[in-house]
């Protein structure tokens, strides 16, 4: 296990920058997501720290010990790729093994470790298999046995659970959060899915454009994102946006008296939304998503917004129909014109 600390650290590659000065600190034993959209940044930040790039400028710390100049092969760094990177020619235990037998370690001690890395992985009974005769969850947990045995500091996984099927995606998150929990080591993750950081996460750091827009526990981020680009980010389906004015056009003074001063921008989850016969606003369903356990609306309010809305259970609304809809002032979120949070005036 480990902490790491990054300082001001910027990865440029030639005339183009990609990391503008990143400063976080992931305390030892933590899980840590890096989520963004595509071309964030967040993979080639992990390969800096990884070691696998370097730092244009700034400074990488392990357990308080600058790393910038040491190799990826002895920074005590094991990566899990989204591709597995697996020799098909090897079986399951020789790839497990083929990074301790170039290290020298003795035959005894390799096989003890792969061994006991294939049962937390429940893997035991494939270690004679070729990776061509695996599925693809399998396939991962072998990348991952393969970086469990090196007993790293850091566990670095680039997207891992990218090429499976969403079935499959959901069983290995629940396996990657189990084996986190053993094994109490410090890992940091990368994915552009928010729905894999808001389950593994311990803390999440949102970033856009090589800069960290927020970090935060998962709740922190849902319940108070720091900026309208965090709030759209966080949250399945993503938050919908009105402008204040639509508060002053639903005549509603509670409404009006709860966005502060500044407030250029007001935020509502579908899933706080109400539809209700005395609502404050008027929404015109175009679409009806009936999923069992909740019904998703798509429309537009009658100023043109596209509005989503999520309601538990199923619904009797149908597309084309005009509903009312209410907005509970405890679940509206402010902005001012620049994207930032403000806070409503009892809270300031």
């Amino acid at each position: 296990m480990a902490q790491l600390e990054l300082s001001r650290v910027v990865k440029s590659f030639d005339r183009t920058t990609i990391l503008h000065g990143i400063d976080l600190r992931v305390e030892d034993g933590e899980f840590v997501v890096f989520v963004g959209p595509s071309g964030c940044g967040k993979s080639t930040l992990l390969r800096v720290i990884s070691g696998l790039e370097s730092p244009t400028s700034g400074d990488i710390l392990i357990d308080g010990s600058q790393v910038n100049a040491v190799s990826a092969a002895h920074r005590g760094c094991a990566m899990v790729f989204q591709s597995y990177a697996l020799y098909p020619h090897m079986t399951v235990f020789d790839n497990m093994a083929f990074g301790l037998e170039n290290m020298g370690e003795d035959k005894a001690v390799i096989k003890r470790k792969v061994d006991a890395a294939a049962a937390q992985l429940r893997l035991q009974e494939l270690l004679q298999r070729k990776p061509t005769q695996l599925s693809g969850g399998q396939r991962q947990r072998v990348a991952i046995g393969r970086a469990i045995v090196r007993e790293p500091k850091l566990f670095l996984f680039d997207e891992p659970l990218s090429n499976l099927d969403a079935e499959l995606r959901v069983s290995m998150r629940a396996e990657l959060r189990e084996l986190h929990a053993r094994l109490k080591a410090t890992m940091i993750y990368v994915t552009h899915d928010q729905v894999e950081a808001m389950t593994l996460a311990d803390r999440i750091v949102v970033l856009r454009q090589g800069k960290i827009e927020q970090v935060g526990s998962p709740l922190e981020l849902y319940n108070r994102p720091a900026n309208v680009f965090v709030a759209g980010f966080i949250g399945s389906p993503r938050m919908n946006f009105f402008p204040v004015e639509l508060l002053r056009q639903a005549a509603h003074p509670e409404l009006m008296a709860a966005a502060p001063e500044r407030t250029h921008t007001v935020g509502l989850r579908p899933e706080h939304v109400v539809v209700s016969d005395t609502g404050a606003l008027s929404f015109d369903v175009q679409q009806v998503e009936q999923m069992g356990s909740s019904s998703l609306l798509h429309g537009t309010l009658e100023t043109g917004v596209a509005f989503d809305v999520v309601c538990n259970g199923q619904t009797s609304v149908r597309a084309k129909q005009r509903v009312r809809l209410a907005m509970p002032l405890a679940s509206l979120h402010f902005f001012d014109s620049d994207g930032l949070r403000l806070s409503p005036p009892e809270a300031a």
